[in-house]
């Protein structure tokens, strides 16, 4: 299992809708509204980094209204 925090940012006047979209992708586990140069965190988990991939650029970036991301893949210490 390969989990990892997407870090978002949104195009302006499409959030809801955009959130609402990005809830339902398989591999969100967890959507977080934040403040400062993102808008949004989702936590994601997946199987493997092909996997976790397909999540962020086939899934996370198509949906309208995302603007941009960044992916952190995390680690158990």
């Amino acid at each position: 299992m390969v989990t990892g925090l997407v870090l978002i940012r949104l195009s302006s006047g499409r959030e809801k809708l955009t959130m609402a979209k990005l809830k339902e992708i398989k591999g969100v586990s967890h959507l977080s509204a934040v403040f400062g140069r993102w808008d949004l965190v989702a936590d994601i988990e997946a199987a493997d980094l092909t996997m976790m991939t397909n999540v962020v650029v086939g899934k996370i970036r198509a949906v309208p209204g995302v603007y941009s991301t960044e992916t952190l893949v995390t680690t158990s210490i």
